[in-house]
């Protein structure tokens, strides 16, 4: 299907906020509460077949790259259990809030101020803590929908992976240095009997073969048994598969990957962290972003040794700096009724985390805006890095996220927004006077 007049008569109507091309669609923004009633209209107009979501996910993922698809399919692994872990992450920042010594009163915490609290706390705690405890069984599960197996046998990959049978995944590496991990004899082959709490790319192989193994077994096994066999041999061999070959190897992967991020933030300092936050609205263009959770999970999972991530305030700070650069058109748009609505809106949807309206509605739009933004950006998470900022969950990237931040990083936190908002603001209007005189001029 064409469509090279598309974009220039959308922005005609007084409805469309904006459109762009993701993943090998054409997508136009519309006003919250009329996208059903527009849908509608054109299916009836159009005399168009309606298509489900996982029909259109197909559809666009045939025109992906390798790369691409591999960063959507992690992208779509982590999506449904996003909101577990934001609510895992609010109830530990909660938790954080209550108990963290000084930030009400000298040198004591809430709870120590006012015991009849210490049991609530205790409860918050322990449900702040289950979205990552069990977080492999929650991959389990999601990752058998993607790749069409069993969703609940997917879990139960993941729940064997954490048994508590297995020497705990957090103690692995002091028992490597003592000599002391227990292992399996299998036909004298030495397998270590260890599990794989805060990890999330082993969880994730083991389940796609175990999909792999299910759907093969399930073509050529007699139906009379089918649903007593296949599931038995499903599970066994993915067992035996990943703690003898899947777990070893993408243990060590998923390591690796932790420490790039950590050698970005904490060697590089604060040149690492401009370069992941001007990079960050590059991947919320393609979609990518979400695949970054990988990576923040699996630091998240070990943030008993770790003490936190650094990556929350970058996209934190990124994604406000968008904010700064739509409110700043707003301004600058003194004749353009339409401009100042959609960039007023959206300046504040980005400032609580959202920041798909003022990227692709306003800011590419008129390119500078979004220069603007990145370089806004990149300098407060380039503060924050050099500052070490580090959250102990995820949660809203915006102003509001402070909740997610260890509790004495939280006014460096807001400080490191603040720089990002400010910077970009004043830069948007400079590059307004320069290199955006043409796209202004237009407004």
């Amino acid at each position: 299907m064409r469509y090279s007049v598309a974009p220039t008569a959308a922005k005609q109507i007084d409805l469309v906020k904006g459109n762009f091309n993701n993943g090998g669609q054409f997508q136009i923004i519309l006003g919250t509460g009329i996208v059903d009633n527009v849908y509608a209209e054109f299916v009836q107009l159009a005399h168009a077949s309606e298509s489900t979501k996982e029909e259109v996910k197909l559809e666009a993922a045939q025109k992906m790259n390798p790369v691409q698809k591999l960063l959507k399919t992690l992208a779509d692994v982590f999506v449904p259990i996003l909101p577990a872990l934001v609510a895992s992450g609010l109830l530990m920042g909660i938790n954080n809030i209550l108990t963290a010594q000084g930030m009400f009163f000298p040198d004591k915490s809430l709870v120590e101020a006012y015991p009849q609290i210490a049991d609530l706390a205790a409860m918050i705690n322990m449900a702040s803590n289950a979205g990552f405890t069990f977080l492999p069984v929650l991959i389990g599960f999601s990752t058998a929908q993607i790749f069409g197996g069993t969703p609940i046998l997917g879990a139960v990959i993941g729940a064997i992976m954490i048994h508590p049978d297995l020497m705990s995944g957090y103690d692995y590496g002091q028992a490597l240095l003592d000599n002391t991990v227990p292992y399996w004899n299998f036909f004298g082959l030495a397998v270590a009997k260890v599990g794989y709490q805060g990890t999330v790319l082993p969880v994730i192989v083991a389940v796609f073969f175990m999909s792999v193994i299910e759907k093969r077994l399930h073509k050529v096994m007699p139906a009379m048994i089918d649903n007593i066999v296949t599931p038995l041999l499903s599970v066994l061999i993915t067992t035996a598969l990943t703690f003898l070959f899947i777990g070893p190897v993408m243990r060590t992967v998923g390591d690796a990957m932790t420490s790039a991020v950590m050698w970005l933030f904490f060697d590089l300092g604060a040149l690492g962290g401009l370069i992941y936050g001007i990079t960050y609205p590059l991947l919320v263009i393609t979609g990518m972003h979400h695949s970054l959770v990988t990576a923040e999970t699996q630091i998240l999972a070990n943030i008993e040794t770790l003490g936190g991530s650094p990556t929350f305030v970058v996209v934190a700070c990124a994604n406000c700096a968008q904010g700064a650069a739509a409110l700043a058109v707003m301004f600058l748009a003194k004749h353009n009724a339409k401009m100042r609505s959609v960039a007023s809106a959206s300046g504040v949807s980005a400032w609580l985390g959202i920041t798909e309206p003022a990227i692709f509605g306003v800011n590419l739009k008129l390119r500078f805006p979004f220069y603007a933004a990145l370089i806004g950006g990149g300098i407060g998470a380039a503060y924050a890095t050099m500052v070490q900022v580090l959250s102990v969950s995820q949660g809203p990237c915006g102003i509001i996220g402070v909740i997610c931040i260890r509790p004495d990083c939280m006014l460096q936190f807001l400080v490191s927004v603040v720089i990002a908002i400010v910077c970009t603001f004043i830069i948007t209007f400079v590059f307004a006077k320069t290199i955006g005189r043409k796209q202004l001029a237009t407004l």
